[in-house]
């Protein structure tokens, strides 16, 4: 992941300012305020007044929501699978076991029993709602399978050539929350399949993009943040943080152990979204702005010997160090208060 501007670099930065204390004082024993002309420092930055915007950058990965493994029902021969990338959905087939097509409805609930008259469950609520948004009605949508449903049910086997049995289980339909994308295909045509032995990977049909921030940039983390895109096309889109995942782990790159969590982003115009499945993108967060506040470098700061952080003002020849309050930190500077500072003074930094 490429930092934008973060807290992290900054802890750094004021790390290396304690440890460089003794390289950009001009005195040691001398009074916050006072005159020092000992010396100057190697290099000079104005203080700067203007908006400042906490962000960062980050790899993701342009993807599909809602990733999930369809198992097949039964036993028997694979006799049809849809092709990679298309779009199946409610009613339509699935695939297919000894030429008997496993069609889709949709439902959060799992299709695990061959359902007939006198059950009852959420599972049969979930068939009669997909019945009656069908046109098989005659019944009405509850957790009981009654003898209407089951006529139902015999209407809707009719209209595929199908036995008219009236029951319906895991040989005949799979239940997924909604429509779904083919990601791959698990066991070809003429292959075997067993009960609950993956024959597809399926996913959501909306785009959405996931990569990892470092913990210390949590406070980008929260789901609403604004992002912008940048697409394989070189074009950009708009969206914000869906998700946060809620546990920090260790990223993808081996030289970068930091704790990280795992984002999602939705689009605000998902399908205006082109590009491949599993496409590197660039993810630009946004988070909170100060507006014309003074800033300065986040190298200027120095480490005062009695706690807190200061600045080395530079004017007419002569140096002083002054005490500051710290902002935000972003884009390589940092918000400071306090010290008599005003825009346009001169603060020492190093000399790059």
């Amino acid at each position: 992941m490429r930092r934008g501007r973060a807290v992290a670099a900054a802890t750094a930065v004021l790390a290396v300012a304690a440890g460089s204390l003794a390289l950009t004082r001009l005195g040691s024993g001398e009074e916050t305020g006072g005159a020092k002309n000992t010396g100057l420092p190697p290099a000079t930055a104005p203080v700067e007044r203007g908006d400042l915007r906490d962000s960062a950058q980050a790899d993701g990965t342009l993807g599909y929501d809602k990733e999930r493994k369809v198992n097949a029902g039964a036993a028997g021969t694979i006799t049809w699978t849809p092709r990679t990338g298309s779009t199946v959905e409610r009613n339509e087939r699935l695939y297919e076991i000894d030429g008997r097509p496993v069609r889709l409805m949709y439902g959060a609930g799992p299709m695990y029993r061959t359902l007939k008259p006198g059950d009852k469950g959420r599972d049969v609520e979930q068939l009669e709602r997909n019945l009656a948004e069908l046109g098989y009605t005659g019944f009405t949508p509850d957790e009981e399978y009654t003898e209407l449903t089951s006529a139902a049910v015999k209407r809707w086997q009719k209209s595929h050539d199908a036995k008219r049995t009236g029951k319906v289980g895991p040989q005949d339909i799979t239940f997924t929350p909604g429509k779904v994308r083919i990601k791959s295909v698990g066991a070809g045509v003429g292959e075997q399949a067993q009960p609950g032995a993956p024959v597809l990977e399926t996913t959501g049909s909306e785009r959405i993009v996931t990569f990892e921030l470092d913990v210390a940039e949590s406070r980008l983390a929260k789901a609403g943040t604004k992002v912008t895109v940048e697409l394989p096309d070189g074009t950009t889109a708009s969206g914000k943080v869906s998700s946060v995942g809620r546990t920090a782990k260790p990223g993808d790159d081996p030289q970068d152990d930091s704790p990280k969590v795992t984002l999602t982003v939705s689009f605000d115009e998902p399908d205006e979204v082109d590009g491949f499945d599993q496409s590197p993108v660039t993810v630009n967060l946004t988070g909170e702005t100060r507006r014309e506040v003074l800033t300065v470098p986040v190298n200027a700061l120095l480490a005062l010997p009695g706690g807190g952080f200061g600045l080395q003002v530079v004017q007419g020849g002569t140096t002083r160090e002054v005490k500051v309050e710290l902002g935000m930190f972003a884009e390589g500077r940092v918000e400071v208060s306090g010290g008599g500072l005003r825009e346009g003074a001169k603060v020492g930094v190093p000399k790059i």
